[in-house]
């Protein structure tokens, strides 16, 4: 097969190729809230979803709602002080959850073996912490899915939307030009990454953070339910500039060839 005029391809990690719905970052954060005596509703949790976490809880404790639940618990206005000692609780926390919640997406390492079939090379960016990215490279490493590279905000010094992660990886793995690559992801701030690092971007619909379900609950739903799903989750994504949308990274290689041809009749990604 002739080389592709993609030249690599960069991949989200929770819901997108590991954690179908990306579960394990919302119950961690859900129940590191709990122990200052603050609860979250799920959507609101995952209103900030691909942030570096630290970046995540601070949002969080901007929220009018979690401020008067702060007070009310603890007679103050959050600080920067208490977004450090929730991230304290929260690495911890998500380091124990991480086992549970690894199980490669169905299709991703099939996926990825056809795009590196095509000369593609694989990239990872993430809002995890570093310690975090390498338990789930070795549990993902065990089930047949690797990048060539993956990096974390703390690699760079500042994570999503910023596109620092992809052009560090991008030097790394020596791409250029940098259009010539497609940003994969299923939060906003994925798509704004790649947005800004001047990528074509897919945004994934099915498998993360816009349903927040895992893979057998999924298929639990109705059909009516799932296309009602699948269509906000779109919308979502679209809305925050996502080129393309996917219900997983499983269905990409037909967007995969678009873009392609749109390379090759010299189109750069707008």
């Amino acid at each position: 097969m002739p080389k592709s005029a993609i030249q690599a391809v960069f991949l989200d990690w929770a819901g997108t190729v590991v954690d179908h719905g990306s579960i394990a970052p919302v119950k961690a954060l859900e129940d590191i809230f709990a122990e200052f005596g603050v609860t979250i509703a799920r959507p609101l949790v995952r209103k900030y979803m691909g942030l570096a976490k630290k970046d995540h809880i601070r949002k969080l404790l901007d929220e009018p709602e979690v401020v008067a639940q702060w007070r009310n618990a603890h007679a103050s206005r959050p600080t920067e002080s208490d977004v450090d000692q929730l991230y304290e609780k929260f690495e911890p926390e998500i380091m124990e959850l991480l086992s549970g919640y690894s199980d490669v997406i169905s299709g991703a390492a099939a996926t990825v073996g056809a795009l590196r079939a095509r000369g593609i090379k694989i990239a990872g960016t993430t809002g995890y912490t570093r310690p975090m990215l390498e338990q789930l490279e070795m549990l993902a490493a065990r089930q047949g899915y690797r990048t060539d590279a993956s990096l974390t905000p703390e690699d760079v010094g500042a994570g999503r939307p910023y596109p620092w992660m992809c052009f560090r990886l991008a030097i790394d793995l020596r791409i250029y030009p940098i259009s010539s690559c497609v940003k994969i992801g299923d939060t906003d701030s994925d798509i704004l990454e790649g947005r800004n690092a001047g990528m074509w971007t897919i945004g994934l619909t099915r498998s993360g953070n816009s349903v927040g379900l895992t893979e057998a609950e999924w298929w639990q739903l109705g059909s009516n339910e799932q296309s009602r799903l699948i269509a906000d989750a779109d919308g979502e994504l679209r809305s925050a500039g996502a080129h393309y949308t996917a219900e997983t990274v499983g269905h990409i290689l037909p967007v995969i060839d678009e873009i392609e041809q749109r390379i090759l009749g010299g189109e750069l990604p707008a």
